[in-house]
């Protein structure tokens, strides 16, 4: 058959460890066979972004921008020991914080269901979808060690000079403080976002906070959730039959466990961070979790939920085989592809990916599978699969749909 044409690129993020070697076997065996590949490649290996000073994330960011469309590999945010390890110039921030304060968009996060995979939590039975404010917060937080006694305090000068000065705390001995902000405008993209994807995918909408404790930071998320809601989009909820409703963080959570799913729970940055780990691991693993920022100017960036499989990159580079679950970063691929022949009315594209898709899913209906999924099948006798062996078997199924 020939291949299919792209007639716009997609921008294409590469990354690291585990995942970069993923991300290579994906385009040989599933992508590079069957499309005419059309992508602008930016390496954000950590090597690579320590080259540039980060300044090829920032790239990478604006070509988003640019093209609209984004596909990323999942990325190292470095600490202290991979400082040592790679020899850094400075500890990067998180390529994923930097791009999504660019973008300015919201993290929605759904786990990918499949029957013989079964969620821990037993009436679960529709997926629940994590949407996860991306800017600011505790990710754009400053830090200070308190050495001794003293005072410290949170002071905001006006651009008229003026002073408006609360205290944090008398300390008496050592301790630590830490700064967070969050904008306005950035909270209003924040709600536009949610309601939209609630209308978009026709599922209710709760948002939690704990304005109860934070009777000003967390409040006026609320305030302007609410706002929103009662002057842009009650009416179309009230249209498409579904509901929006605010409660606290602990209420939510007790909520969701007692939940079906088949709703979006849209919550702060390092809310949105936590709680989506709990319902991808719960729903299955954690590789088997979408992601998408989306940002109303426009733009999509896909990813994977997880991170860059260190310990099987590890095993990798001793030449041990490893059995790591590549369906959420087949996903990120198929995601953009899609969105990529949505924005472009290339039907052939966005029918390719429904494909690809529908062949991981059946690849695993059928018993084979990676060793994660494996040890929590309810399938009888799975056949467990490497990395490469598991994405060849993918292959073979969606060969069979073309």
């Amino acid at each position: 058959m020939d291949k299919i044409k792209m007639n716009t690129p997609l921008v294409e993020m590469d990354g690291d460890e585990m995942t970069r070697i993923l991300w290579q076997m994906i385009k040989d065996e599933l992508l590079l066979p069957f499309i005419d590949l059309n992508t602008e490649y930016y390496d954000l290996g950590l090597e690579h972004r320590n080259e540039t000073n980060d300044q090829v994330t920032v790239d990478s960011a604006e070509a988003t921008k640019k093209y609209g469309v984004a596909v990323k590999c999942a990325t190292i945010t470095p600490n202290a020991a991979r400082m040592t390890e790679y020899d850094l110039k400075e500890m990067w921030k998180s390529p994923n914080g930097t791009i999504r304060a660019m973008l300015d968009g919201t993290v929605f996060r759904a786990p990918i269901v499949v029957k013989g995979i079964e969620p821990c939590v037993k009436n679960w039975k529709k997926p629940i979808t994590i949407a996860r404010h991306a800017y600011g917060d505790v990710y754009k937080g400053v830090e200070m060690k308190i050495p001794g006694a003293g005072k410290c305090e949170l002071v905001y000068t006006a651009e008229d000079g003026s002073e408006t000065r609360e205290l944090i705390h008398n300390f008496t001995g050592a301790g630590i403080v830490q700064g967070q902000h969050n904008i306005d405008n950035s909270i209003e993209s924040f709600a536009r976002s949610c309601f939209t994807y609630a209308l978009d995918t026709k599922q209710d909408l709760w948002f939690a906070t704990k304005d109860t404790i934070s009777k000003k930071y967390d409040h006026t998320f609320k305030d302007i959730f609410q706002e929103i809601f009662d002057k842009e989009f009650e009416e179309k909820f009230k249209q498409a039959g579904i509901t929006y409703f605010y409660t606290l963080i602990d209420d939510a959570v007790a909520r969701v466990m007692k939940a079906e799913g088949g709703f979006i729970w849209a919550c702060k940055n390092y809310d949105g961070d936590v709680m989506s780990d709990m319902v991808s691991s719960a729903f299955g693993s954690l590789a088997m979790m979408t992601s998408v920022l989306v940002s109303p100017h426009g733009y999509y960036e896909y990813e994977a939920a997880h991170g860059t499989v260190q310990r099987h990159y590890y095993k990798h580079l001793k030449g041990e085989e490893t059995s790591t679950n590549s369906v959420a970063t087949i996903f990120a691929w198929t995601g953009a592809l899609r969105k990529r022949g949505e924005l472009d009315k290339n039907e052939a594209l966005m029918t390719f990916a429904d494909k690809l898709e529908k062949a991981c899913v059946q690849t695993i209906e059928e018993g084979k599978m990676t060793k994660d999924l494996a040890l929590i099948t309810t399938i009888d006798n799975p056949t467990v699969l490497n990395s490469e062996g598991f994405i060849k078997a993918i292959r073979e199924s969606l060969e069979g749909m073309l």
